[in-house]
Order: structure tokens, then sequence, then C-alpha cells
């Protein structure tokens, strides 16, 4: 992303050049204003934006062929509006029989109808998300998270970092590139915009518009929600307590846009083999692609947030979750939650391709709620087959604190969230 005349990097740039070195087109995808068309542009020759004019939209309809001239790799900037382009790269790649020729950005997910001829092994498709700490420059740099998976891997150790009052300020701030530097209150008149547009679902892309009221409603349900377990008619009943008549289908459709662009993200039950008979839970967690949206949404400050601790612990995790979620990205890996019906709780579990798995809590510090965590972490590697347990590689507790080490009696690696980083 540029700030100013300075371009920061983006973890996800390494999975773009990788993808388009294998396929001959790639899909940059994510919420609005998360960068895509900056990292773009940073990684190609030549580009043309649809949304300039509207005689280009139609010009990609009627000749596409003019809209793909161009040096390669080329930059296809919100395709949707014209979603024909999308076989017709797929059409032009099978011509040119070679990589690295195309890439596409938008703000919403190709619905079937689009890609009903299939882009597979010619088209890929990177997921990017608002920054990381350590992409927005507030990490340490102390704590690799690509060597939390090395199986000699052993200890962890640093100091220093953001206190609770800037991880505040990063929650309400946010991830997005343009709120880089800004202050609370241009982030809050920012990021208001940002979801009055969002209520708006209207891209071009077979997205049924949505009402703006319902839409709110729904969206500061959730966050009121939000890092936890709740299902699509418990949230539709919360919302009417800010509009009325919002039924759990419509919540549901509502729901579905939301992550459709990208800005709301299902953290899905991690599922495996558990020694007991304990059943566990298959619920999702709800998370907004950055907490910013959150704190918009529920009118939070600074103030408010520092006298509740316990919504700031929400937030905090929501904070660690999206940033998890593009390290574990950048691994090829997933992140999921636990959660049984004996009441074991773990927040997140990141999965890679390979099957090596890290079990992580997110606290924000203080020595009962580590040793909370401790515990926790112990109780679901004592639930593990054998077989999984031989793929666990660690555990962690993401804190909010300014330390990083390993525990001497347990071997859990205490992580502070701006320690973090990966090794590009």
């Amino acid at each position: 992303m540029i700030i100013g005349s300075e371009y920061l990097y983006r973890i996800a740039e390494n999975e773009i050049t990788e993808t388009l070195s294998a396929m001959g087109a790639v899909l940059i995808q994510g919420a609005r204003a998360v960068g895509k068309s900056t990292i773009a542009k940073h990684l190609t020759k030549s580009g043309i934006s649809l949304d300039t004019a509207t005689s280009l939209i139609e010009l990609a309809k009627l000749s596409p062929e003019i809209i793909l001239g161009g040096p390669t790799p080329r930059f296809i900037d919100e395709w949707q509006l014209a979603p024909s382009i999308w076989n017709a790269v797929r059409h032009e790649v099978d011509i040119r029989q070679t990589t690295r020729q195309f890439v596409l950005a938008g703000s919403a997910m190709p619905s079937d109808d689009v890609t009903r001829h299939t882009g597979a092994g010619r088209i890929g498709s990177v997921t990017l998300m608002p920054m990381t700490l350590y992409e927005s420059g507030d990490s340490t740099k102390q704590v690799n998270f690509r060597k939390l998976f090395v199986d000699d891997f052993s200890t962890v150790g640093g100091f220093g970092g953001l206190t609770v009052e800037q991880y505040i300020q990063k929650i309400i701030v946010g991830g997005f590139p343009n709120l880089i530097n800004k202050t609370e209150k241009q982030a809050r008149i920012y990021l208001s915009n940002y979801l009055d547009d969002i209520s708006k679902v209207d891209l071009g892309t077979g997205i049924v518009k949505t009402d703006p009221v319902r839409m709110r409603a729904l969206i500061r349900a959730i966050s009121r929600n939000i890092a936890t377990e709740i299902s699509i008619a418990k949230l539709a009943k919360e919302a009417e307590l800010d509009t009325d008549n919002l039924s759990a289908q419509t919540a549901r459709r509502y729901i579905d846009q939301l992550s459709q662009i990208f800005v709301l993200q299902e953290l899905p039950a991690w599922s495996t083999h558990i020694r007991s008979n304990v059943r566990q839970r298959v619920s999702p967690k709800w998370f907004f692609c950055d907490p910013s949206l959150v704190a918009s949404a529920l009118s939070l400050s600074s103030d408010k947030l520092l006298k509740d601790l316990n919504t700031l612990g929400y937030l905090f995790e929501a904070l660690a979750i999206r940033d998890l979620r593009v390290y574990a990205q950048a691994l090829d890996g997933e992140v999921f939650h636990y959660r049984d019906e004996a009441g074991l709780e773990v927040d997140a579990i990141i999965e890679l391709r390979n099957g090596k798995w890290l079990a992580c809590e997110i606290k924000l510090g203080g020595d009962h709620s580590v040793r909370e965590g401790i515990s926790n972490l112990i109780k679901l590697k004592n639930k593990v087959v054998e077989s999984k347990l031989q793929d666990m590689v660690g555990m962690c507790i993401i804190t909010a604190g300014k330390e990083s080490y390993t525990h001497s009696e347990s071997g859990v690696h205490i992580v502070a969230l701006s320690h973090l980083f990966i090794d590009k």
C-alpha cells in the first residue's frame, strides 16, 4: 500500500506472485478499500480500471480484446462491472497458453453464473485482508510466525511493542490502508461512511439490493456479538430491537451478502478426532474483516473501551484473528476455533494444508488469564487422539502485553500480538 510516496509491503504479495507464476491469471478479491488496486498496480506492467468511464464497461462487453491488450501482466480493475470479462480472460489465457497474463481485482465474489465457464487451471484467486500490525509498521518483528511451525522450534522471546492504550487505537482506527496514521476522529468519519456504503449493497454483480436500515441494524447486532457463537435467528431477533420485521431468512440473506463482499467472515469450528465422547460444537463465530467496523457500528471510543474490559477483550480477539488469518494464509493454512459441550473453548486453531497445527488462546493479559489459557490448551492437547497430536507443533497465548516468552513448565509460548511478523 502507498502511504504518501512510500509503498508498504503486503504479505499477500508472495501468494499473488506465486499464483500468477503458476496460472494464466489471478483474481485479487477482498473488501472495499483493503488495497487491492494498489498491490495489483505494484505487481503488473499495465492496467485499466472499468469504473473510470461508462464507455469502458460497454467496450469491455463489445470488444474485450481491446481491454485485455497491453504489456503483461495486465491489470483489470473493477472487472465485475463487466462480468463477461471473466470468460474473455479465460479464453485469452487458453489462446496464449502461458502464465502471468492478467490480474483481476474486485470487491465481490464472482457469482456462479459469471463463472459457469470455470476458471480452473486458468484463473487463481487470492484474498486480500486489511493490514496486519506487521504490515502497518506496528510490529517489533521479534516473533516469526513461520518459525512457530518448525518442528524443532522451542522458545520465543521479545519485549516492548504496543501498550493497551495503543492496541485500543489500532482497534478503533483499524487496518484499512487509507486509515493508517489517521486520527480516531478521522477514522470514525471514514468508517461511518464505509458502513453506510456497504449497507446499500449493490455492486452490479447480481447481489440483491438491501434495505439500508435493516442492514445497519443487523451489522450492529453482529457487532454486539462479535467473536461469539450465535444463531442467525438470534441475530435477527436482536436486530429487531433497532428495526421492525427482520426475519431470520432476510438476516441469512444479508449475512450472505456481507460475506460475498468480504466484509463479514465466519470462523469455522475445528473438526478433529477427540479421545473422549464429548461432542464438539460446530457453530461458527462471526468476525468482520477488521475490528474497526465493530467499533464504528457500536460508536465506541478509546475512553469507552478502556472502561469496558469485557468488550475490549472481544475486540482484541477480533484484532488477533484478523492478523492470524493473514499469517495463516501466507503458510497455506486456515484459522478455526474449538468448543465442545464440556465447556472447553480454544480461540484459534491454525492448521496448515500439510496437517501441522498450532493451538492459540487470545487474552488481553494478566497472570490469571495466562494461567487460564495454558490450562485450556493443555486440556485440548489431552483430548486429541495420538495420530492428530503428532501433527501439533505447539501451543500459544496471544496477548496485549509487552513480553514474549516460553512458559518453562508447560512449553506454551506467550506472545505479544505486536511482536508477531512473518518473513518474506
